[in-house]
């Protein structure tokens, strides 16, 4: 592999309890060539969000570190974008004007208005939401949203894309158009991305490589997956591709092997006395 430009090494994460620590990541070491296309899957608890705060510099790490270009992640910072499930938009200002903020605050001295304008209005044409600049976030569908708050995140021009699951609460048909809306986008401008997603096919589609958690507590990466899938990419086409299936069937294996749970025995003990005590009943 090529110089990582994106590095999480040794990373652990343990949250305060009541009753002491609580181990939601354990040993994460991930190296990310620059213009990859990341996504991390695993169940839910895994700690996929936590990795990906992690890199945006939202938590810090108990040990471990991040490094992103050379430079050591350690607080939130314009080279890392961040895309929520939910949109984020701030409700009494407009399409234009959601961007327009973000720009204002990285570019604000640096480049000129005009040269802003143009920037912002550069941004919303690749999302497609030039024909709505002066709508209200309650005037748009939840689709509309999200492209607006991709186009705020690629208008800072970030190092780093960082999506934790921007397509999740859309309807299939919306995530479909918007899934290829991205995959478009990072394959013009060349986007190092991070991606946490639950969807199987949605990792295959779009990624370069696929991270597959383990269960928590103490979550680790249990296995990368390569998917060596040319672009651009059909999903029509995908559908009967042998590679895209297998990869696919790797993913969907790991994680029904890693769904299946042993019940604890404290929990059978119990079970067994509540049992007993009926019968003696």
């Amino acid at each position: 592999m090529s110089k990582a430009y994106l590095s999480l090494s040794r990373v652990d994460m343990t949250f305060a309890g009541p009753n002491g620590g609580n181990p939601v990541l354990k040993n994460i070491n991930l190296d990310v060539r620059r213009g990859e296309y990341i996504s991390l899957i695993g169940h839910s608890g895994c700690g996929k969000s936590t990795v990906l705060n992690i890199v945006a510099g939202l938590l810090e790490a108990t040990s471990g570190g991040v490094i992103v270009d050379n430079r050591e992640v350690n607080a939130p910072g314009p080279d890392r974008a961040v895309v929520f499930q939910n949109h984020s938009l701030l409700p009494w200002l407009t399409v234009y004007q959601n961007v327009e903020i973000a720009v204002d605050k990285i570019f604000g001295g640096s480049r000129s208005k005009a040269e802003r304008k143009d920037w912002i209005l550069h941004n919303l044409a690749m999302v497609n939401m030039s024909h709505a600049l002066d709508r209200l976030p309650s005037q748009i569908s939840g689709g509309m949203k999200q492209r607006v708050g991709i186009a705020r995140a690629l208008a800072m021009e970030p190092k780093v894309l960082l999506l934790d699951e921007p397509f999740g609460a859309l309807d299939a048909l919306t995530r479909a158009h918007l899934q290829d809306e991205v995959i478009r986008i990072q394959s013009e401008l060349g986007n190092t991305v991070m991606m946490i997603t639950h969807d199987v096919d949605e990792a295959v589609l779009m990624s370069d490589r696929v991270v597959m958690m383990t269960n928590g507590p103490s979550a680790t990466i249990g296995q990368v997956l390569d998917v060596p899938l040319p672009r651009p990419r059909n999903r029509i086409a995908l559908a009967e591709d042998h590679t895209y299936n297998h990869c696919r069937q790797e993913i969907l294996s790991f994680l029904y092997e890693k769904q299946r749970k042993v019940e604890p025995i404290s929990a059978r003990t119990s079970s067994s006395f509540t049992r007993k005590e009926k019968a003696v009943a």
